[in-house]
């Protein structure tokens, strides 16, 4: 067993995420050692109100920290792609969050640093980490639904669905050129491809802005929460919703949507697998219960209990059956996945987390969706 408390963390960013990964962090025993914000006030702030002892003045403090061994970089988009390029180059071990960076452009070259310093290098698809989804990747391993036939499903949030709703997401210089598919769309894709085992290949898009103009207002609004006081008008770009068609490496078809104005939705990711001897199917907001389809026996509703999933789903829980795993435990499952390899140096052969090339395939994937969309066909991944 990896004594964790042996090992330095550093998080980037005070929000909503960052938050949620000290608390992963402080469950595993890594130490906190200090988290950087926007601004050394804001980090300040920040620092106090999540009990962490040391708020860093700028990046070159933090890399500059003798104690940090990991950084965990949960800062807005466009800062993502020069912050990880140093934090590879001053030798540390990195998990960024998703999507990886602005552009496929930038996540190639970030594939290659990370390569290049032997270090370990992770995107934050914290989603694997739902135990029964690492059960279902097991299923698919060893043939129990057979080849996968039809891929569908959806990620459905209702955060954005008023026109005075807020958040640096919705600028494009800031979020990316894609923001549903961007921030919720790669996560589901990087879901079903590791459930499945394959890749998207190919993609026919459809992107849509419900809301043209939106209220910002003058302060800062944290993720997740409403905003209030005065207000400017801003012309909006980037993508409310999405319907997409896939096509998958190894024959599967599928079709996804994305949403975040989905109204009652709050966190809805759900994902269907109809494979040629059984089917599978799962849902974020009953996240302890696996479908399991069958066409000459009756179906199955596999609730989350190592005793009785298979040696990969298993790996992934923490608790006994009926002690309910949910968001914050797939960011400890995650993390103790990481920092486990980085106490070793290098990646095991039985980890699951996304690497930064699987980071670069969602880059990628984006890449395709904007083309789709702008020329109305398929376009390959």
């Amino acid at each position: 067993m990896t004594d964790f408390s042996r090992m330095g963390a550093a998080v980037i960013g005070t929000g909503f995420i960052g938050a949620v990964h000290i608390g992963a962090l402080r469950r595993l025993g890594v130490r906190v050692e200090g988290v950087l914000g926007s601004s050394p006030e804001r980090g300040a702030a920040g620092a106090a109100a999540l009990s962490v002892g040391k708020a860093y003045a700028t990046l070159e403090d933090l890399l500059a920290d003798p104690k940090v061994d990991l950084v965990h970089v949960t800062s807005p988009n466009h800062a993502h792609y020069q912050q990880v390029k140093a934090i590879l180059a001053a030798g540390k071990h990195v998990i960024c969050e998703k999507p990886l960076a602005m552009t496929s452009g930038e996540s190639a070259e970030m594939v290659e640093l990370a390569r290049a310093s032997g270090k370990i290098a992770a995107v934050c698809y914290n989603i694997r980490f739902y135990p029964l989804n690492h059960h279902a990747h097991g299923m698919v391993k060893a043939g129990a639904l057979g080849d996968i036939r039809l891929v569908t499903g959806h990620y459905h949030q209702d955060w954005l669905a008023k026109p005075g709703d807020w958040n640096w997401r919705l600028e494009s210089d800031q979020g990316g050129a894609l923001r549903s598919v961007g921030d919720i769309g790669t996560h589901w894709v990087d879901l079903v491809s590791f459930v499945s085992g394959q890749k998207v290949a190919a993609v026919f898009a459809d992107l849509t802005t419900f809301i043209k103009e939106r209220q910002k207002p003058v302060g800062p609004v944290a993720t997740f929460s409403a905003a209030s006081g005065e207000t400017q008008t801003r012309r909006i770009e980037t993508d409310d919703a999405a319907m997409i068609m896939l096509r998958f490496e190894g024959g599967a078809k599928g079709v996804m949507t994305t949403s975040q104005i989905s109204i009652g939705r709050k966190n809805s990711l759900q994902w269907d697998m109809a494979g040629s001897a059984a089917s599978a199917a799962w849902d974020s907001e009953t996240p302890d219960h696996l479908f399991i389809g069958h066409r000459d026996a009756p179906n199955q509703i596999l609730q989350r209990d190592p005793g009785m999933m298979n040696a990969t789903g298993a790996a992934a829980a923490a608790l006994p059956g009926g002690h309910v795993e949910g968001f914050a435990d797939s960011f400890r499952a995650l993390f103790q996945q990481v920092y486990a390899d980085a106490a070793t140096g290098a990646r095991a052969a039985t980890s699951t987390y996304a690497s930064f090339e699987d980071g670069h395939h969602e880059m990628r994937f984006c890449d395709a969706v904007l083309r789709s969309a702008a020329e109305a066909r398929w376009v390959e991944v």
